[in-house]
């Protein structure tokens, strides 16, 4: 066991722990992660990999990564490709790098749902749909046992093969496992195991058209597989009696413990695969990758990195109770990885020109500036200074406040990693908007400081007029405009969404940008962290926001 969790165990690795002391699965700790192929993965589930694979490589185990497309409906290669895709970019690898899937068990599962036939406890039930949920009772009423649960288990085993030959029509039949219609427990309440469905499987094709229930397929693939540590969120607890009822029943050899943690609750965005594709089919975002999305595609196309988001996951915890986690504290560890690791750049978005009136013209002067004051490793880059310049017009006042130390009328600031200069005009058009200041340098200033010893108390960035790289700038905010969308069941939660999520920038880069490829992240100094976007061209470089400079979360830990 690795030294840093000697001292403070989660439940889960506690029970990992006493399991092996006790020898109960012969030394042996194998988890899986077996989403469903139907939607792409988000944060939450970065949280359920961290966990499931986490716990396989601390104690010397193996997880399997198996998709439980028992769905063909809902199921599709797109999101098994993207599944296998964001565990990979995580940093996980799985078994054997192999993948696993439920469809694989097929027939293992039909014969196990014979095998429950044989020994009198399933049987195949021809009700409706409404005519169950009628049957199935409530949490204060006992549930109704079906007419056609005292069927014969030879008229049951020849329903169930004609079922599976395709004999009846679809929602006409069901196999359901026979346990107590009477539990306090609905879902052990005579729950389905298999239902008709003529749709072809984008696996198996045409080859069936009955298929297991979740339920069923996910205990028995995980005992297939030899799984020692079922670990899922707390919404499955109340399935745990049918999952070990499943296995017990049949007698199986292999039986997984299964173990519930709270599933990941975050402010400002939405956990639900049905609400997010929710989001993508209507259009209200661009698609499952977009940089508003919790998805870890979506997360990936920001420019968060798999380093950030397994601290995150690490510092919040395995727990059995379901909280609400700010997001703050997600960008807090996105800010904290990328200060370290990424590139210092300029970039001006809302640009004041500047003529350096002393400055020859058409001469460029090569600057450098240090490329991350964090890793001295990283070097430095050239910065080409010349006459004109652009500035962001917030760093000037023609009347400033007293603490504004900025440039203005007759002040002198510090170019980052250049020069002093000194406002001597201001120009204006007709309107009077400010167009243009003219300034001064002072040559003997090259590297931010005087050999007199005079002090300035105002830095801020700029870019060569004519050699930046002019392209685009999309500033993210958070997805939703209120905390817990939804919880007001009195207002749509599609209204909640926040209008001001994304605005479009033009921007003026530096030009040691050009080149670098989508994924490029950088900083943007005194300004954010942003990465480079896909729909970026070489003569348009696109930048979305990653996370700003500001650090809601620090600011949250230093007033508790």
């Amino acid at each position: 066991m690795p030294e840093e969790r000697k001292e403070s165990l989660d439940f889960v690795r506690s029970i990992v722990v006493d399991d092996l002391k006790n020898d109960k699965h012969g030394g042996a700790v194998v988890t899986r992660f077996p989403p469903e192929p139907n939607g792409y993965l988000h944060i939450g589930h970065a949280k359920a990999i961290c966990i499931d694979f986490g716990i396989a490589a601390e104690f010397n185990g193996n997880c399997h990564l198996r998709m439980d497309d028992t769905n063909p409906t809902k199921e599709d290669l797109e999101y098994e490709d993207s599944i296998k895709q964001d565990v990979s970019w995580l940093g996980w690898k799985w078994s054997d790098n192999k993948v696993y899937y439920a469809s694989d068990y097929y027939e293992q599962l039909y014969q196990y749902a014979v095998e429950l036939i044989k020994r009198g406890k399933a049987y195949v039930c021809d009700l409706s749909q409404d005519d169950l949920k009628e049957h199935r009772g409530s949490l204060t009423e006992a549930g109704l046992e079906s007419p056609y649960r005292s069927r014969s288990i030879e008229d049951n085993l020849d329903l169930f093969e004609r079922m599976r030959r395709g004999e009846f029509p679809d929602g006409s039949k069901t196999l359901r496992a026979k346990i107590d219609m009477n539990s306090p427990n609905i879902h052990m309440r005579d729950p389905a195991i298999y239902r008709i469905r003529h749709t072809s499987h984008h696996r198996t094709g045409d080859t069936w058209c009955i298929y297991p229930m979740y339920d069923f397929a996910h205990c028995l693939s995980d005992s297939i597989e030899g799984i020692t540590h079922s670990i899922c969120t707390l919404e499955f607890e109340i399935h745990r009696p049918l999952y070990d009822w499943f296995l017990d029943a049949l007698e199986c050899k292999c039986h997984p413990q299964q173990i519930e943690f709270a599933r990941l609750n975050l402010s400002y965005t939405v956990m639900s695969k049905r609400k997010l594709l929710e989001l993508v089919k209507s259009g209200l975002v661009n698609g499952w990758d977009d940089p508003r999305m919790p998805t870890i595609c979506g997360l990936r196309r920001r420019g968060y990195t798999p380093a950030a988001i397994r601290k995150f996951c690490d510092i919040i915890g395995v727990t059995k109770y379901n909280s609400l986690t700010d997001i703050a504290l997600l960008e807090h560890c996105v800010r904290e990885d990328l200060n370290k690791t990424a590139p210092r750049i300029m970039a001006v978005m809302n640009p004041l020109k500047v003529v350096i009136e002393n400055f020859p013209e058409g001469q460029v002067e090569e600057l450098e500036g240090v490329i991350n004051p964090e890793d001295p490793e990283m070097g430095s880059r050239k910065l080409p200074f010349t006459r004109e310049l652009y500035i962001d017009r917030n760093d000037f006042m023609e009347e400033p406040p007293k603490k504004f130390f900025r440039l203005a009328p007759g002040r002198e600031v510090r170019l980052r990693w250049g020069y002093f200069i000194l406002c001597k005009e201001v120009i204006k058009n007709a309107d009077g908007e400010i167009i243009e200041l003219r300034c001064t340098y002072d040559p003997e200033t090259r590297g931010g400081s005087a050999p007199d010893g005079r002090k300035v108390k105002g830095t801020i960035h700029w870019v060569s007029a004519s050699h930046s790289i002019k392209g685009e700038a999309r500033i993210y905010d958070r997805l939703f405009s209120v905390e817990i969308p939804g919880v007001d069941k009195d207002v749509d939660w599609k209204d909640q969404l926040n209008p001001d999520s994304l605005a479009i920038k033009p921007v003026y880069l530096e030009p040691s940008i050009d080149g670098v490829k989508p994924g490029y992240t950088c900083q943007f100094e005194r300004q954010g962290y942003y990465c480079l976007d896909p729909d970026s061209t070489p003569e348009k470089p696109v930048f979305n926001l990653t996370v700003s400079l500001k650090d809601t979360w620090a600011k949250i830990q230093q007033k508790e």
